[in-house]
């Protein structure tokens, strides 16, 4: 590669850290542009997940529950944050990680008062568990990957998605093996506290992004007892097995299903106004 292309690419590198840093900023002051922009401008791409949420929000008229799982940053790839702030919706996010929670999920949250952000997993019971993080980078990429699983973080190693990000950020990976991985203590709260706590009679969203946990997530939360209106949560981390298990899962609680591209929203039948999105 010539030492022009890699000037471009550490000058892409640069405007894309300044960007985000802007933009983590204008939301987390609840800038006005930044919320005018979601309420007047934004137009999701017709019969696309965001256009489901945005709707479906606006439902809601400004009476809105999420529980998300797995918030990290609370805007990174986040689907449900212009929604959050454009909508003042109510609600709990988690978010494991001690370092990402209070550098980002806290902060950014800080002026929504109707919003918990709580650092804490979602577990069977209350108690700690051990959670597995890439153990020499802070960035997002890396973060996103955390899981209680040790072995999907080896996989991430074995499959290649750590070392093409590495090479996407200049990051060298450490020739010690031991440095590849680390581990850390998390908080882990019940569905049952959680609700109980915050005082949480109902769930219009609950959103889940756990690292190929979200099966477990599912299942720890008792929907058939907490009853989520509607289920946005990943499919890309799970096998085929698991995931039409989830669907079963779902179905069985009457929900109806659809997949968009790596997430899978479920909703609670009937439809309604929202049937044409489960069209096939």
């Amino acid at each position: 590669m010539s030492h022009r292309s890699n000037s471009l690419i550490s000058l892409k590198r640069v405007l894309q850290s300044r960007w985000k840093s802007v933009r983590f900023n204008l939301s987390a002051n609840n800038n006005p542009l930044f919320i005018g922009f979601y309420r007047h401008f934004y137009k999701p791409k017709a019969g696309s997940l965001s256009e489901f949420l945005s709707e479906y929000s606006l439902s809601k008229k400004g009476n809105f529950t999420v529980i998300q799982i797995g918030a990290n940053d609370g805007i990174t790839h986040d689907p449900i944050h212009k929604f959050i702030k454009r909508d003042d919706w109510n609600g709990v996010l988690l978010e494991p990680q001690p370092d990402v929670f209070h550098q980002y999920l806290k902060k950014i949250y800080a002026k929504n008062k109707g919003i918990h952000p709580v650092c804490a997993a979602i577990g069977e019971k209350d108690g700690t568990l051990p959670i597995y993080k890439i153990g020499f980078s802070t960035m997002r990429w890396a973060t996103g990957l955390a899981s209680f699983s040790k072995e999907k973080i080896e996989k991430a190693f074995e499959d290649g998605i750590v070392a093409s990000n590495c090479k996407r950020f200049g990051i060298e990976i450490p020739k010690d093996r031991n440095q590849w991985i680390s581990e850390e203590q998390v908080k882990v709260i019940s569905p049952a506290t959680l609700m109980s706590s915050y005082h949480i009679q109902k769930i219009d969203l609950l959103q889940i992004d756990a690292e190929g946990y979200d099966l477990e997530v599912i299942r720890i939360f008792d929907i058939a007892k907490t009853q989520p209106q509607a289920i946005v949560f990943e499919n890309v981390g799970l096998n085929a097995a698991d995931y039409q298990s989830c669907l079963s899962l779902l179905e069985t609680q009457g929900y109806k299903t659809r997949k968009f591209g790596p997430n899978t929203l479920a909703l609670k039948t009937p439809l309604g106004k929202f049937d044409s999105f489960f069209q096939a």
